[in-house]
């Protein structure tokens, strides 16, 4: 009798692995396709950059004529280009600057939602939200309107209180800060999202049971809320400073890079060496640099997530 038992648990346990194997395998089978595809998507395109990068392109004839230089794009783009270099040093402000005031900004607001009633919560997340569902075309129009020099609202406003019109966009010491205000306009509603989204999601169990140890706003925001956001803080920061860096579109709009390369950005380089100055191989070599850039900076704060999570399970 328990012979037979026995046997019936080791089929229904063998039988039990031979099904967990073949649902594995048809997993893998039915992604297979999708995977494959957007591995050459991705893959592909590398390759061929690393390809033009070690090229000089010139047109005859309609025709592309490929000569090869090995790393002469590269010992330039080090050695004779400083305006790379400045697009670099104007990214990382960018970046820093935009995305400090997005969090503080977009965290103060989500935590203002998560606390506001359900009427107030429809009204201030709609108006919250109306930056981020205009076209990048729309935002660009209308911040270079408001910030024209001669009939701009915004000088509208200065003039009115008695002092003289600001140049905006066209001030060296002005432009980049200025650009960097209509990101974090832009931009601070996404961040508000994604905190609001983490905050939504917190165990309410955990505040009811700390209320007996912590008192006031501050102590729960201080001891509880933050603790337990960080993950969404720190994934949501990531996030915003790999968009930063490939900002293109405010630039494109509102300055162009100018006055002088006081907004270059490293986009905005590699857009205009590429379709400006048709120097494919140049821009290839810019685009390779760049791309190593946010891999490094991906990797360090995969490195920084897992020493987190390490360090909060302990």
């Amino acid at each position: 009798m328990s012979n037979s038992i026995g046997m019936k648990s080791g089929n229904s346990q063998s039988g039990k692995r031979n099904t967990e194997k073949a649902n594995r395998q048809w997993l893998w089978i039915s992604i297979a396709p999708a995977v494959i595809f957007l591995a050459a998507l991705t893959i592909f395109p590398i390759f061929n950059l690393i390809g033009l990068s070690v090229h000089a392109v010139e047109w005859e004839g309609g025709k592309a004529v490929y000569d090869y230089v090995g790393m002469r794009n590269f010992k330039d783009l080090f050695a004779q280009d400083p305006v790379f270099w400045v697009g670099v040093k104007n990214t990382i402000v960018f970046a820093v600057c935009a995305v400090t005031f997005q969090m503080l900004l977009g965290f103060s607001m989500a935590l203002a939602v998560s606390r506001a009633g359900q009427v107030g919560r429809g009204i201030l997340t709609t108006i919250f939200l109306l930056p981020i569902v205009l076209p990048p075309i729309v935002i660009g129009a209308m911040w270079r309107l408001l910030m024209g020099r001669d009939f701009g609202a915004l000088n509208g406003i200065v003039t009115s209180l008695g002092f003289a019109p600001v140049d905006w966009l066209g001030n060296p010491s002005l432009a980049l800060a200025s650009v960097i205000f209509v990101d974090v306009w832009h931009w601070t509603p996404f961040v508000f999202l994604l905190i609001l989204a983490g905050l939504e999601s917190l165990d309410q169990e955990v505040f009811e049971a700390a209320k007996l140890d912590v008192k006031g706003f501050w102590q729960e925001l201080k001891f509880i809320t933050l603790p337990l956001m960080m993950p969404t803080i720190i994934i949501t920061m990531v996030l915003r400073i790999i968009l930063s860096f490939k900002v293109f579109d405010e630039i494109y709009l509102l300055t162009s890079g100018g006055p002088g390369t006081a907004t270059e950005v490293v986009n905005f380089t590699i857009y205009r060496v590429f379709f400006g100055q048709d120097r494919v191989g140049a821009g290839s070599a810019m685009s390779i640099v760049t791309l190593v850039g946010l891999v490094l900076l991906i990797t360090f704060s995969q490195v920084i997530m897992r020493r987190f999570r390490k360090g909060a399970s302990v």
